[in-house]
């Protein structure tokens, strides 16, 4: 399992992502996806949400859910790049409990944009070179 990902982090759950019926709730797993592939992209040199001319946008998003988790688990999520096209990105990510379980596997599709056009931008240069990378 740990293989199938090139990036892990973890993320750590809180009291109010239990929904009512003690598991995590659905919208927790969307962010966290979210959060661990904005991470990803900031910390590579990939965005910078505030400054760039270029921005990404979610175009896609696809939830499978395995089994449940909840406050208060670790959740390590593995992340790596399905597919790369020319102004898109399929990240894939797979989340597991502290004791090793995978719960949930999804994927997200991020649009690179012109902030002010929205018109599609190309991934080139560095920032083809860090998602290839995690493939």
């Amino acid at each position: 399992m740990t293989d199938d990902y090139a990036h892990w982090q973890d993320v750590t759950t809180r009291w109010n992502d239990n929904d009512m019926y003690g598991h995590l709730n659905n919208v927790v797993h969307h962010s966290i996806m979210d959060t661990v592939v904005n991470r990803w992209l900031i910390e590579n040199g990939c965005l910078d949400p505030l400054g760039d001319d270029t921005i990404g946008l979610v175009k896609e998003v696809h939830c499978e859910y395995h089994a449940q988790a909840g406050f208060p688990d670790v959740v390590s999520v593995g992340l790596r790049v399905g597919e790369l096209g020319r102004s898109s990105v399929r990240f894939e990510v797979g989340m597991c409990r502290s004791d090793g379980t995978l719960f949930f596997t999804g994927h997200f599709v991020h649009a690179f944009v012109d902030r002010r056009s929205q018109e599609p931008v190309a991934i080139e240069g560095e920032r083809r070179a860090a998602l290839e990378g995690l493939r």
